[in-house]
């Protein structure tokens, strides 16, 4: 029988007994640590599991009003207007039951989010909401993070169930292409970040779907990827430009800025349709369509999750989405206007 601690929890020394290795290798599995093997770590997690083991016991069970009050709100890219305003709704809805957001940015990189979260885990805040930075989110699951329960935002969980917080990506990406299909435009450009991001692969399916529904065949050479650096979207809008698009759907502002640049230095006449609400568009030369969202509601429904999660009395809850509309809104710009 696996010999147990006076008070009856198990300890990192059960663990390690159970699944034949040393409680250093339980502790590096336990942080996540890449080198060491699947079959090592398949051992260790049967362990944990089977024993029931937390890393921090106190952590599991945190409610409201106790602990350290602190909740991690993690997010790639802090100079993207989406996430002040994502951590402004998360702060109001946290703070009416006494609890303090900390925002930390992973600036993309799964290996800081992952070192991030181990260390937010070891400073016992009571929750984490996270803007995924990779496709890997087996680092969040509840064997990892010692209990403490994790929110994710703008992307679906993968290798694990947790809440999380999607915006109409797949839906806006349809409405725009399809208000310009009915405007009469049939050469339409797409610019997006790496296709490997979740919003942009949602929002280009959703562009093309509008394509299938008219009975139209879309032209893989208008689509672009133009990466998260601005000076990488004005020259993917450039070059797309160059293709002689009448129209272009953006995935996101930063995408949006780009085409009209481009479409100003280059004296292309092209219209845009993008994601997110620009708060200059109504002082631009051009018209504009945007599929506009509320940032801040996203963040107060995933700070509305964690809470529940927090204050569970009973067993938790299985893993919810939860998604938020877009409303199509067209700006007539300066010039028109």
């Amino acid at each position: 029988m696996t010999p147990r601690s006076k008070n009856g929890k198990p300890t990192m020394r059960d663990v390690a007994a159970r699944a034949g290795v040393s409680s250093m290798t339980v502790s590096r599995v336990l942080r996540d640590d890449p080198r060491i093997s699947e079959s090592t770590r398949r051992d260790v997690l049967g362990a944990v599991a089977a024993l029931g083991y937390r890393i921090n016991e106190n952590a599991r069970a945190l409610r409201l009003g106790q602990g350290t009050r602190l909740v991690a709100l993690m997010v790639t890219n802090l100079a993207n207007p989406f996430y002040s305003r994502l951590a402004l709704g998360v702060e109001s809805e946290l703070e009416r039951q006494g609890l303090f957001t900390v925002v930390a940015n992973t600036a993309d990189s799964e290996t800081k989010e992952r070192a991030l979260t181990t260390d937010f885990v070891g400073r016992r805040v009571e929750g984490l909401i996270v803007v995924p930075a990779g496709e890997d989110h087996t680092h969040l699951r509840a064997e990892h993070t010692a209990g403490t329960p994790a929110v994710l935002v703008a992307r679906p969980p993968v290798g694990h169930g947790a809440d999380c917080v999607l915006v109409d990506d797949f839906g806006g990406g349809r409405a725009l292409a399809g208000r310009l299909l009915d405007e009469g435009h049939r050469r339409i450009a797409f610019l997006g970040n790496a296709e490997a991001v979740y919003t942009t692969a949602e929002r280009l399916r959703g562009f093309l779907a509008a394509h299938d529904e008219a009975g139209l065949r879309h032209d893989p050479a208008l689509v672009r990827h133009g990466g998260t650096d601005p000076a990488e979207a004005l020259g993917a809008a450039a070059e797309l430009l160059a293709t002689g698009p009448t129209a272009v759907v953006t995935a996101n502002n930063r995408n949006t800025l780009a085409v009209l640049r481009a479409a100003k230095a280059s004296g292309a006449r092209v219209a845009v349709a993008g994601f997110d609400d620009v708060d200059t568009a109504d002082l631009l030369d051009a018209p504009l369509t945007v599929a506009a969202y509320d940032a801040q509601e996203v963040g107060r429904r995933a700070a509305r999750m964690l809470l529940e999660r927090l204050d569970t009395q009973a067993s938790p809850p299985a893993p919810r989405t939860s998604v938020v509309p877009v409303e199509i809104r067209t700006y007539e710009g300066a010039a028109r206007g």
